[in-house]
């Protein structure tokens, strides 16, 4: 896909570019992103430089990921990152914010525009949100925005060498008033009942 820009009231989400170096560098020092990503730490401008010069432009080309810095459409500052990239057989989204410019709404705000325009524009019918069980701060964006919590798929990522259980959520074309390119019909709520060994039914463990 051709890169695009996108904007907002506040914000410009645009391309991440090498530009961008030292202000993602800067960014990445903060222990919070380092914590709840699998960002390299120490983080180097080395990484910096290999995500804006590599990774990028790689995902644009190979539509594979499209990431956007984000950044105030007043200052020009970069106030956050936000990209959705492919995930198994639909699409996931991803975002961090810079520290200094945490509790604005920032994140929420350029989630929902790319959001918008991955199911108007990029054909996508389910946007899926991960993140490390813990981290509310991820949560409190991705709920914000929309984002229908489903649950905990365990062992799902590895962080400092261990297996953590991961929240999994989705965002839906009909959640924000759009359409589905396919009839969508859901199914009911519940789990299914289990059969133990004897052959009896045991009520599912949300009940």
């Amino acid at each position: 896909m051709e890169p695009v820009s996108l904007t907002t009231r506040r914000l410009l989400l645009r391309p991440h570019d090498l530009s961008d170096e030292d202000a993602v560098f800067a960014a990445c020092q903060d222990p919070e992103i380092q914590r709840w990503t699998d960002f390299p730490a120490p983080y180097e401008r080395k990484h910096a430089a290999f995500y804006l010069g590599e990774l990028v432009p790689r995902g644009w080309r190979d539509d594979t990921m499209y990431h956007f810095a984000v950044e105030e459409r007043d200052s020009g500052s970069l106030v956050a990152s936000v990209n959705i990239h492919r995930h198994a057989e639909t699409w996931g989204i991803g975002y961090w914010t810079v520290a200094q410019h945490r509790g604005r709404g920032y994140a929420t705000e350029a989630v929902l525009a790319l959001a918008k325009w991955s199911f108007a524009d990029g054909g996508v019918q389910r946007l899926e949100w991960r993140a490390e069980v813990g981290n509310r701060g991820s949560w409190a964006v991705a709920q914000k925005a929309g984002f229908v919590m489903e649950g905990v798929l365990r062992a799902a990522q590895t962080s400092n060498n261990s297996l953590r259980d991961t929240w999994v959520g989705a965002l839906l074309p009909g959640d924000l008033g759009l359409p589905f390119a396919l009839p969508y019909h859901p199914a009911p709520y519940g789990l299914p009942s289990m059969t133990r060994p004897n052959g009896t039914e045991n009520a599912p463990a949300d009940q």
